[in-house]
């Protein structure tokens, strides 16, 4: 295909299989040779609405055990969407190698176009080249992983029966935000390995398991109440973060199998992790490759005047940003602030002001703008892009400002920064500690049990700018963390010079869930 005119790729709103192809491939000489995108493969899938739908309810994912609770999701999305009170996604992209892209059927030829230089192009390059998914997920073993994780699970509903299955499942899905590795230093996940060592696990328990052994009498055990309590965490592995990985490993009454399931459902959580951290980057950078990839279409003739109009409606649709005094406004929409951060760098790095070169000595004037967006996508996550990248001139533009809203303070709220000279680092900085998982996900670690004496779990909630666990939540998950523990659970939140503000306690069901 030559750099400049081409044939047009499609006539009208209809379109066909030979019609995907051809946006396909001209969506991709776009991407790697005026853009310099890194790829996984790409499959193209076209899906109904209910699938889309049924879609939703497993979290995007193709392949995924049975759990009441997707089926819930998917009957209040289909009431949702049968009654016109939501509309559904053009596509949902899977971070896995081949990227896996689904669009919907009733997609017109301009919206499947549209969906694949977002989703097959834009969110493909992120996915493989950003350090956090490098680090966190296994994009090459994810699909095997997950076949092997469905079949693990109706095995095991078949074997020891659907209710106690489920019980298992409810319990790790309530503790399933804390069951994640948060800084690196962890073996990278493994996910091809991971299940090869789950089925050497189970072939090892069936070779040895041994009846007899449950008739042989225990001689006494050392009390760890005699070692020390640092040589007892040391044992342990306390404090520990990833509460999944605790239980899974220490709690005593679990059964090998219910061991795994908490094992499939923290690789799952882990495999996720990345994707709360890096919605504005990854949405943006999504968005920011369609949009050249569209308009490059356009200038050489690919899409026509009318259909290049149908995809800035709908562009236009997804970076719509409420302004703060619109009843529609919620906070920051991923799309718009990423796809205006990206837009914003091109033009620092192509035609800077003398406040650009003063505020990003480092690209001002630079010259390559993929070059310098390529390495932005690859090195940052939502809140170290936006505290280093967003510009004096977006602030204004977007017309930032930072409240404060003070309990003790009669005043109230009040106006703490705006977009000037003295509000621009404040705003900035506060604005990405939003986006901050230390800032804005309860920080909770396992930190104390002794397993020879009343085995009570001792957890710390520590707490951030004061703001305590909602009562009726943190009930839920203890609840749900002391059945699978199988003893009772305290949680302490612990404040300024190691204060207990508040505690927690909660005991397990009468029905255990391991015999």
């Amino acid at each position: 295909m030559s750099a400049g005119a081409m044939e047009r790729l499609y006539e009208g709103a209809d379109w066909d299989f030979p019609i995907l192809q051809r946006l396909h491939d001209a969506c991709e000489d776009v991407a790697l040779s005026e853009l310099g995108l890194d790829l996984y493969p790409n499959q193209i899938e076209v899906i109904t609405a209910e699938q889309m739908l049924d879609a939703y309810s497993s979290v995007g994912m193709p392949l995924y055990y049975r759990h009441w609770s997707f089926g819930k999701h998917f009957t209040q999305h289909e009431a949702l969407y049968r009654k016109g009170l939501r509309g559904l996604a053009y596509e949902i992209v899977i971070n896995s190698s081949p990227c896996i892209s689904y669009l919907m059927e009733e997609n017109t030829a301009t919206m499947q176009a549209l969906v694949i230089a977002h989703a097959a192009f834009g969110h493909n390059h992120f996915f493989k080249n950003n350090y956090l998914f490098k680090q966190w997920t296994d994009a090459e073993g994810i699909l095997e992983y997950l076949n092997f994780a469905k079949g693990y699970v109706a095995q095991c509903e078949e074997r020891y029966g659907h209710a106690a299955v489920e019980h298992t499942l409810d319990a790790a899905h309530g503790v399933m935000s804390h069951g994640v590795f948060r800084y690196p230093g962890k073996k990278k996940l493994d996910l091809r390995g991971e299940e090869k060592r789950a089925r050497d696990r189970r072939a090892h328990d069936e070779r040895s398991f041994n009846d007899l052994w449950r008739t042989v009498p225990l001689g006494p055990a050392k009390s760890m109440t005699e070692l020390s309590l640092e040589r007892r965490k040391a044992l342990l592995g306390l404090p520990q973060e990833n509460i999944l990985y605790f239980l899974e490993k220490s709690a005593p009454r679990l059964l090998p199998w219910q061991r795994e399931l908490l094992r499939i459902v923290r690789q799952i959580a882990q495999y996720f992790y990345p994707q709360g951290q890096t919605k504005v980057m990854n949405e943006g950078t999504a968005t920011y490759v369609h949009y050249r990839i569209m308009n490059r279409l356009h200038e050489r003739g690919g899409i026509s005047n009318g259909d290049f109009l149908e995809f800035l409606q709908s562009h236009t649709n997804v970076i719509f940003q409420p302004a703060f005094d619109d009843p529609r406004f919620s906070g920051f929409n991923p799309y718009a602030l990423g796809f205006a951060m990206m837009q914003d760098i091109e033009r620092i790095v192509t035609d800077p002001d003398d406040e650009d070169r003063q505020w990003f000595p480092e690209i001002a004037g630079a010259g390559d703008a993929m070059a310098v967006l390529r390495d932005i996508w690859a090195n940052y996550r939502d809140e170290s892009f936006i505290s280093q990248y967003l510009s004096p001139r977006l602030m204004r533009q977007m017309r930032m400002f930072q409240l404060h809203d003070d309990p003790a303070v009669k005043e109230g709220i009040k106006v703490e920064a705006i977009h000037n000279e003295r509000g621009y680092s404040r705003i900035r900085r506060e604005l990405a500690r939003r986006y901050d998982v230390g800032w804005s996900d309860p920080n909770i670690e396992v930190v104390d049990v002794d397993l020879v004496g009343d085995r009570r779990l001792i957890l710390h909630h520590h707490v951030v700018n004061g703001r305590l666990l909602a009562e009726g939540a943190a009930r839920s998950v203890l609840q749900h963390l002391a059945d699978l523990w199988g003893y009772d659970v305290l949680l302490r939140e612990i404040g300024p010079a190691d204060a207990v503000l508040k505690e927690h306690g909660c005991s397990p069901k009468g029905t255990a869930l391991a015999a």
